[in-house]
């Protein structure tokens, strides 16, 4: 069966792996998926991930991380989504939890942190948000 938003699965796998206190959950492998999680680890909300085989086919191992034994995501959400997709200027990109959480945005530089799109000062879709 086809998947219609392949990125809103992976953020429920996420979601889903860290209510079940999982130490990682499986993805399938895109390049859309590799950059997301590497906005993840760079603002520290994942420990890592790596490619392994899904079967016939590529999966990432996402390894999840925990702070004090609570979550360190508290909340992902999908922004941007097929039916309805958001975009943004570099000015107006959402602030979350005050700046205590981050938007992911896909730009042409690359999909980033609304920090490092704001300082690089480029909009673009809004894939996601995260505390």
């Amino acid at each position: 069966m086809a998947l219609t938003d392949p990125l809103g699965d992976m953020l429920t796998r996420i979601r889903n792996g860290q209510q079940a206190k999982k130490d990682s959950v499986m993805s399938p492998a895109s390049k859309l998926r590799a950059r997301v999680l590497d906005v993840l680890q760079r603002e520290g909300y994942i420990r890592g991930y790596s490619e392994e085989l899904l079967g016939k086919h590529a999966g990432l191992r996402i390894e999840l991380k925990y702070f004090e034994g609570q979550p360190a995501i508290k909340h992902v959400a999908r922004v941007s989504k097929p039916g309805r997709r958001v975009y943004s200027g570099s000015k107006e990109l959402p602030v979350i939890r005050n700046g205590l959480g981050i938007t992911i945005v896909s730009t042409p530089r690359g999909v980033l942190s609304d920090a490092e799109a704001r300082e690089q000062n480029v909009g673009g879709e809004v894939l996601a948000e995260v505390f």
